[in-house]
């Protein structure tokens, strides 16, 4: 595969890439570039995380980048997930892997490591030299990474975290930072501090994130902790049927629309075309062989919302349903989710 190549698949996962130039020199300079991604175990795992999220890696990996999976139990113990009990988090990250093996993640081309076994006197000193060379005002933006408000209440703990991240991020030795938007932040503030400390800086591949069900913004992004926002991977094909069918999604919107959303980032990533299933007295069936396309006979009003939440419902449940099938039927993988469900699921 040439370098275009390469570019472009990356292109595709990224919706933001800082910079053009960095990455293709990159990429020029290293034929298996490294990038990292960091998760707290927090909970069951959704089709962002487990459909979507499976996507991007599978299409990075493809154009020749290795990646450091970070679970990152020493941040969700710091943000109180599962209780704050260390060995529970630690449980959901092993059920976390089995996500991934199940949505078919090449798992001989990823690292999987965890933030605790990171964390030696050098990785201490880095947090150390980041928090000297940026401001305790931009710590408090930077705690929206962990989707927290800075308040006087706060735990103390929770002013580490930006540093920490992007501790993570020199620790791993890595030349890409493969994120969701939401962690913009942290990856500025890695590239502003890097020259500071005698780092390189990172390039810079974040990713859409995928709305949630209810959204009527795309700052609502789906959530695991918040149900009524997200679709499970565990989901039953009548239970994804009954989200899909009351999710926002308003006739001929086609800005802030979730059921959109999934059609441009998961079915026509996953497919290579979408039917629409209709009666002939409502105008018979329709293919479509891009997202343009479709966009184009919603914003008419050519197709109902009914018909493609319709459609919706079974290509995502088609997603799913190899996850949803190694849970039910590898031992390990069932042990797992069976300890999840029982777990209380904290933000």
């Amino acid at each position: 595969m040439d370098l275009n190549e390469r570019k472009k698949l990356i292109e595709e996962v990224g919706e933001e890439i800082i910079t053009e130039e960095e990455l293709e020199e990159l990429l020029e300079k290293k034929d298996h570039p490294v990038a990292y991604d960091g998760f707290e175990p927090s909970g069951q795992a959704h089709i962002a995380f487990g459909v979507y999220r499976a996507m991007n890696l599978k299409k990075m990996i493809k154009a020749g980048v290795r990646f450091k999976l970070l679970l990152a139990d020493w941040y969700a113990w710091i943000n109180d997930k599962m209780g704050g009990d260390l060995d529970k988090i630690q449980k959901v990250g092993e059920y976390f892997i089995e996500v991934w093996k199940a949505a078919g993640v090449p798992m001989d081309k990823v690292e999987i490591l965890w933030a605790s076994e990171l964390m030696n006197q050098d990785y201490w000193k880095t947090v150390l030299k980041i928090a000297k060379n940026h401001t305790l005002n931009r710590t408090q933006r930077g705690l929206k990474i962990a989707g927290r408000e800075s308040t006087g209440k706060n735990p103390a703990a929770w002013v580490f975290y930006p540093s920490m991240q992007v501790a993570d991020i020199f620790q791993l030795d890595v030349d890409i930072c493969q994120l969701g938007q939401d962690q913009r932040r942290a990856n500025m503030l890695a590239r502003d501090v890097a020259p500071k400390i005698g780092e390189e800086k990172p390039v810079t591949i974040s990713h859409h994130m995928l709305m949630g069900l209810k959204s009527e913004s795309e700052d609502e992004k789906m959530s695991k902790s918040k149900p009524s926002t997200a679709i499970y991977v565990h989901d039953s094909e009548e239970e994804i049927w009954d989200k899909i069918e009351g999710a926002y999604c308003p006739a001929k919107q086609t800005e802030d629309n979730p059921i959109l959303d999934y059609c441009e980032h998961l079915i026509f990533r996953g497919f290579d075309k979408m039917k629409i299933e209709r009666k002939d007295e409502y105008g018979g069936n329709m293919k479509f062989e891009n997202y343009s396309e479709l966009e184009k006979k919603f914003e008419d009003g050519e197709l109902h919302p009914l018909d493609l939440k319709k459609a919706v419902s079974d290509y995502i449940n088609r997603l799913v349903k190899p996850i949803r099938e190694h849970f039910q039927e590898d031992e390990k993988a069932k042990e797992l989710y069976d300890f999840i469900k029982k777990q209380e699921i904290t933000r």
